[in-house]
């Protein structure tokens, strides 16, 4: 995928609370239970017609039904389908993704997202712009119900309320209940002026390796960085045994208190990647990542029926942590900040040596905490090495970048001979400041 370098605006989501009394909660609720009825219904038409994932051609099945039956305004009975249309198209290319993978034997498991129609269960409302809300003064918001407009203070974060008064793009939004404080949200899309991303400006290129002992290890050639994992991953741990024990339960009120536990999680997580990303996404530098697109399945070998205990514990450690989330958080961050986020083969960056370029299993044996090259005797941390290695890969983006005007944001073809000429490439990468006499000086990606 290719940036688009005259692109100036990033794209964002200010979470805004509503500050609503009794009567207008009652008309919220009332609207996004209908709302979701709607939502289940048209999924159930979807699925009962070829699971259909055409936006236009749903909503022409159910747009009347869903204005006459469930009494939705003309903008809501258009989104409702639209919504369902793209929760298929999403299940679709998770089938196909699962399709290949099974072809290329990286798991035996089927997709079966599919078997039935997908069920809605949040209290969510997608608005439009103009349409279905609108802001007023004085910090108010006007969003519609079914029984018409109603009209409220917000409250907000700093950053985001500063973005709406200085002129921010606003473009849809989604209202939502969060059931554990029992408040209403509007989540509105906002899309801001950033810095355009320039080679010339960025003066810093680091490489980050994400993994289990350590959430991220940051390298910039000279500095490195930890972000030890052990008391997050501990406390994933007990929300994953908590969860365990709800479970067996199975009563209506261990089902309620699993809802809020997985809530309680997921905002656990997310502040965990925010804290992590803003320190890494600094001003004007570019960042690159290991490109973990389908990981889980190349991984499913680990999910055997023979693991040990310790071999399921890291599985579940391993398949938990948002590492996607965090990649994500940091890229919109560091964009906004001047930089800019990369993502590069992940392939033998944990068995690479950095100093002769060695790989192999060998390097790591154990998997532990120490990489000792076979070949050359060179010791070193181990997610430092990973680190170190996916730096020496961005800087290979940085030059293609300078010599061609476009930045690559992730490797280029899928194909296998245009991959193996990319881990080739590699091969030729040194961490010493030495040239290597097979490449001319402007080639060498080293520090």
């Amino acid at each position: 995928m290719l940036v688009n370098m005259k692109s100036d605006t990033q794209t964002i989501t200010a979470k805004l609370k509503l500050l609503v009394g009794r009567e207008q909660k009652d008309q919220l609720l009332t609207t996004a239970l209908r709302y979701r009825d709607a939502l289940n219904h048209a999924s159930r038409v979807a699925f009962a017609h070829g699971k259909m994932s055409q936006a236009m051609k749903l909503q022409k099945r159910v747009y009347s039904e869903l204005r006459e039956t469930f009494g939705l305004p003309a903008q809501m009975a258009c989104n409702a389908p639209r919504q369902v249309a793209a929760s298929y198209k999403v299940l679709w290319s998770r089938t196909k993704t699962n399709a290949a993978h099974r072809a290329a034997g990286w798991t035996k498991k089927s997709y079966r997202g599919l078997d039935a129609p997908p069920t809605y269960s949040s209290l969510t409302v997608f608005y439009n712009y103009r349409r279905d809300f609108s802001f007023g003064k004085d910090r108010t918001v006007s969003v519609g119900t079914l029984s018409g407009r109603i009209r409220c203070r917000f409250e907000g974060y700093a950053k985001h309320l500063a973005m709406l008064d200085n002129g921010a793009i606003v473009g849809g939004a989604k209202l939502w209940r969060d059931p554990s404080r029992k408040a209403w949200y509007l989540l509105v899309s906002l899309a801001v002026p950033v810095p355009k991303i320039e080679e010339p400006r960025l003066n810093r290129v680091t490489g980050v390796d994400v993994g289990q002992r350590y959430l991220a290890v940051e390298s910039d050639g000279r500095n490195a960085r930890f972000w030890k994992g052990t008391s997050v991953l501990h406390r994933a741990e007990h929300y994953a045994r908590t969860r365990s024990g709800l479970q067996r339960k199975g009563t209506r009120s261990a089902t309620r208190r699993k809802i809020l536990l997985a809530l309680r999680e997921t905002r656990f997580r997310a502040a965990v990647n925010h804290q992590i990303s803003k320190q890494l996404a600094q001003p004007r530098t570019l960042i690159g990542f290991e490109y973990l697109r389908d990981i889980d399945e190349r991984t499913e070998r680990r999910h055997r029926p023979g693991a040990t205990k310790k071999q399921r514990r890291a599985n579940r450690r391993r398949s938990g942590w948002g590492f996607a989330d965090l990649q994500a958080k940091t890229h919109y961050k560091a964009v906004m900040a001047g930089g800019a986020v990369v993502y590069v083969d992940a392939d033998y960056t944990s068995q690479a040596c950095p100093r002769c370029g060695h790989a192999s299993r060998e390097n790591r044996l154990g998997k532990g905490l120490r990489f000792v090259c076979a070949a050359c005797g060179h010791q070193l941390h181990a997610d430092l090495v990973g680190s170190r290695n996916v730096r020496m890969r961005t800087l290979l983006v940085r030059q293609d970048w300078a010599r061609t005007g476009c930045l690559s944001a992730t490797p280029e073809g899928s194909d296998v001979e245009a991959k193996a000429k990319r881990l080739s490439r590699y091969l030729e990468l040194r961490w010493s400041p030495e040239p290597n006499p097979h490449l001319g000086v402007s080639q060498v990606a080293g520090s």
